[in-house]
């Protein structure tokens, strides 16, 4: 398997942090009542850390898990600069094993997304199921087709003191996949370095996310449209994302 994320992982603070705000919220507010009784938690494709240290900050032992080999590696640092004891841990979303069962486990910010088939969501609910105790959530966001028509096409650029990306993207609405192909730019003292990442995501309905998490073993499945969380991004339409909260029987 290609390594990946290399170059996303070690950028991802810098370029992406701004971007954090939204589900931030929108964990503050779905599991706000639920935190205080969770005594252990893991969050799942967990990037470099940082849901991970704010959830350990809140006194639960935290587990967190990404395929990535640069992500786990950032997890750690940003965790032991932080003074907390995590457990990261490299393992694929869709087969992952936790040395305990959890009462929580988040995957945020359109991570679930990320599996390279449609046909992987099965695969990531059954792995979730068996990691969760009896009675325990499970916490994600996803975009959804109509996101991927609003917000995965055209062009960006992105600029910061130490590097420039180009995004192009695309999406293909038969499929439900969409794809950005990044070009960096990093500055090496007097140099700049080109390097090449291609990123896919594939979408499912709501019908089909709550077919495949009941057939699980979930119940109490609820879903919450992501708009307001964004507070008026000009790309962010009813629709375009979803966040779900569903509960192991």
């Amino acid at each position: 398997m290609i390594e990946p994320y290399r170059w996303l992982a070690r950028y991802y603070d810098e370029v992406f942090s701004a971007s954090r705000s939204p589900i931030d919220r929108a964990r503050e507010r779905i599991l706000g009542g639920i935190l205080p009784r969770v005594e252990r938690a893991c969050d799942l494709a967990c990037g470099t850390g940082t849901t991970a240290v704010t959830l350990a900050r809140k006194g639960i032992t935290m587990y967190a898990v990404d395929l990535s080999t640069d992500m786990c590696r950032l997890a750690r640092e940003k965790a032991k600069r932080a003074g907390l004891a995590i457990c990261v841990l490299r393992g694929d979303m869709r087969s992952f094993r936790l040395p305990q069962p959890v009462d929580l486990i988040t995957c945020e910010y359109d991570a679930l997304n990320h599996v390279p088939q449609r046909a992987d969501l099965r695969k990531v609910a059954r792995a979730v199921e068996r990691a969760l105790r009896p009675g325990g959530y499970f916490f994600f966001d996803v975009n959804n087709s109509l996101g991927f028509k609003r917000y995965w096409t055209g062009t960006l650029w992105v600029e910061k003191p130490r590097v420039v990306l180009i995004m192009r993207n695309g999406h293909n609405p038969q499929a439900d996949r969409a794809w950005v192909d990044v070009e960096w730019f990093i500055r090496d003292g007097n140099r700049w370095q080109r390097k090449h990442e291609h990123v896919e995501e594939v979408c499912w309905t709501q019908e089909e996310i709550r077919r495949t998490l009941r057939e699980a073993g979930f119940d109490q499945i609820r879903a919450w449209d992501a708009t307001p969380f964004f507070q008026g991004h000009p790309l962010i339409r009813r629709g375009c994302r979803t966040v779900y909260l569903a509960r192991k029987k």
